[in-house]
Order: C-alpha cells, then structure tokens, then sequence
C-alpha cells in the first residue's frame, strides 16, 4: 500500500511538474505567437524630416513638416535637382491650429500615410513663435513618444517654414543641411532634451542656434536657397529675448568648451595684413567665487592654436615675434568672451549655467538670493585668465611670398 501511495504521489508531482512546463512556455511564446500588434509597414508612413513651428494670428500655431518621399530614390531624385532634370525628395504640407495637437491632427486628416516623428532630426521654431514664448508647444515635442529627445532645435529669422521649402544644391533637402552644420559644430548645438534642461533649470535660460537662408544665386531659381547658423537667439524663460553675433556665439563657444571647426583671425599690433589660426585645444575652467559678499566668476583658458595663414610680414619663427603674436591671440580670446558676457548679462540670461555652478559650491548662500539672482547676475565680476600659445605653423615658416629683406623678425 505504501508502495502504491508514494507512487501516485510521485506521478502527481510529475504532472504538477509537467504542467508548470507547459505554462511557462506557453508565456514565453505569446509574444512570438501574437506577432507585432501595433506594427506599420514603411509603406504606409509619412517620414517627417524636418519641422517648422511658427506663430499665425488669433493665438494660432502653423505647423510645417518636411517629408520624405520614397518615390524618389527609384525615381533618381536628387541627380540634378529640381529644375534641372532631377525630383524632389522632399515636400512640405502645413496646417494651422490651437496647438501642435490640433495642427497636426488637421495635417493627418489630408496625409494618406501616418505622420511618423521617429526620423524628424530637426525642429525650428519660427523668430516671432519664439519671442512669444514656445513652452506650450515644446510640451508636446517632449510628451509625444515619437519626436527624438536628440533632435536638433533651431530659431529662424522671419518665419522657419520658408527654411523647410528652400532647396540647397549641394544636400538633397534643406534638413540635411542644418543637421551637418550642427554636426560641425558652426554655432551652438543644441537638442531638445538639453533646451528643456535650460529652462527648467535655475537660471531658467536658454540658447538656440539662430539661422538664415541665404539668397539665391544670379540665374538660380527662388527656393534654391541655403540655410546657414548666423549667430545665437537668446530666451529667458521660454521667450526669446534677443540675439548675439557670430562673433559673441564664438565667446560663448570659448565658455561652453565647444569651440570647433572654426578660425580665428586677427590683426596684429603695429603690422600690416592678418593673421589666421585654428585653435586645435582647449581647457576651460569657469570657477564660481563669493568674496566678501561678492559674487564673481573667473574663467581660465588654456589653448593652442596651428597657423593656417599669415598675411602679414612678421616671422614667426623668432621667439619675439611669436610671443607678440601669441599676446595678440589671447587677447582676440579675451574680447570674444567679455562681448558673450556683456550681452547675456544685459539681457539678465544666464545661459551659461552660473547659477547651477554657484548652487553647487554655495548652496546655503545661493538658496538666500535664489529669487535675485538675474540681478545679481547682471551686476556679477567677471575676471579672464586666457594662455594661448601658437605650437604649429604649418609646412613653411617665414611669409610666402615675399623675400628675405621684408620679412621682419621682430
């Protein structure tokens, strides 16, 4: 009998076993089994590649995409562009709404593929969307799951759809554009995650990259125009507020530790003709002070440049020459950087972040002035430590072009 009953028993744990078995692949092969529920064929999308947000009267919003059109690889699109033999391979459809939702429901109702924001690496808002102030429509570009955090965002001067309809001759849309010079570091790069980081962070600043679109050429048609990084659009808390100049842009590059792919030119003292270098390093360090209740912030730098041009007689060869013009160098730096300074502070914008450097070595005496700090900001010391030193001159040493006795050493 015992026998019998711990065999039943050993059959039961068996089954038991057995059935366990069977639940737990059954769950592991759902998903296999059910297949992509939600999955929609490349065929029936609109691949977005660029959009335009710009401000339209009653308090309405025109929503601008680029979209990509398949058709046109098979059709060669891009070998000539348009007017000369080739096809579009983009096309831009607007729509006026709310708000973005409302816009873009509009758009989708005269699509007949589904928008898709999965590619779309460029947003642009348009200057006069961005001076009233861009928080409402910059909730959905972060709330919806498909514009990427990534994506590049931009201010145009005028409206930003004109940039989307322009067609550039070298890139086969006008998104591509604006995307490889962001990729060159030309001006500021900034995303949409790090835009919301800015104006939700302390200082409640931000900075945009700001662009215009070049004319186009004698015998070129209207839309064959080219976008280009001009400079800066400065906001404080979600409107825009003003501009720098590239040259101020190249200050704050020098402060934000991004300066590349760029010259410096200057003019040395007491010579005649320029001289051009590429900084090929660079250490910034931006130290946060409280002395005697004075908020003040040094800036040092440490840079080294290459001579990629001297237009003027001197010979750089000679230590005396190369330390006068490595003096000019710094001082070149020194100015760029005051200019940014002097205009973020004029406009009470800290974008560079001072006020999270000064939170994080002063946090008791922060927290006291947290509510003033735009004033203390706009009044704050700002001391510039530049080194700059010139180690390359390139495959030749003396000025081309000019014979032994104008070439000066000293």
């Amino acid at each position: 009998m015992k026998n019998g009953k711990d065999r039943q028993k050993v059959l039961e744990k068996a089954k038991k076993y057995q059935f366990k078995k069977m639940v737990i692949l059954l769950i592991a092969m759902t998903p296999i089994m059910s297949g992509c529920w939600d999955r929609v064929e490349i065929n029936d999308l609109a691949i977005v590649t660029a959009a335009a947000i710009d401000k339209k009267d009653n308090n309405q919003i025109e929503l601008s995409i680029q979209v990509f059109i398949p058709k046109s690889l098979s059709s060669g699109g891009g070998q000539g562009g348009p007017g000369q033999g080739g096809t579009n391979t983009t096309l831009v459809r607007t729509e006026i709404g709310s708000n973005l939702s409302d816009a873009l429901s509009k758009l989708q109702s005269k699509i007949p593929r589904k928008i898709f924001w999965g590619q779309c690496k460029i947003f642009i808002f348009g200057e006069q969307f961005a001076k009233e102030g861009i928080q409402e429509q910059l909730d959905f570009l972060l709330r919806h799951p498909q514009p990427r955090e990534r994506a590049n965002v931009f201010v145009s001067e005028g409206k930003g759809k004109p940039t989307l309809e322009s067609v550039p001759p070298l890139e086969n849309y006008s998104g591509e554009v604006i995307r490889e010079l962001s990729d060159l570091h030309i001006g500021m790069q900034v995303t949409l995650q790090n835009l919301d980081e800015m104006l939700t962070g302390k200082p409640r600043a931000a900075a945009l990259p700001f662009i215009k679109i070049l004319p186009p050429e004698k015998g070129q048609k209207k839309l064959q125009r080219i976008p280009y990084i001009v400079g800066t659009a400065v906001f404080k808390n979600d409107k825009m507020t003003g501009t720098m100049t590239e040259k101020e842009t190249r200050g704050l590059l020098w402060l934000r530790d991004e300066m590349e792919s760029y010259t410096v030119t200057f003019k040395p003292k007491g010579v005649k003709g320029e001289i051009s270098l590429n900084p090929v390093s660079a250490k910034v360090k931006i130290i946060p002070q409280i002395i005697n209740d004075k908020w003040k912030v040094f800036v040092k730098i440490e840079t080294e440049g290459a001579v990629i041009q001297n237009g003027t007689n001197l010979n750089l060869s000679n230590l005396e020459s190369l330390k006068a013009v490595e003096n000019d160098f710094q001082k070149d730096i020194e100015q760029r950087i005051k200019m940014a300074f002097l205009n973020t502070q004029e406009k009470k914008a800290d974008i560079l972040g001072l006020g999270k450097e000064f939170y994080r070595k002063y946090p008791k005496q922060f927290n006291k002035i947290e509510n003033n700090w735009d004033e203390i900001f706009a009044e704050m010391e700002v001391e510039i430590g530049v080194a700059a030193h010139i180690r390359r001159q390139g495959y030749i040493n003396k000025p081309a072009g000019l014979s032994e006795k104008e070439v000066k050493d000293k």
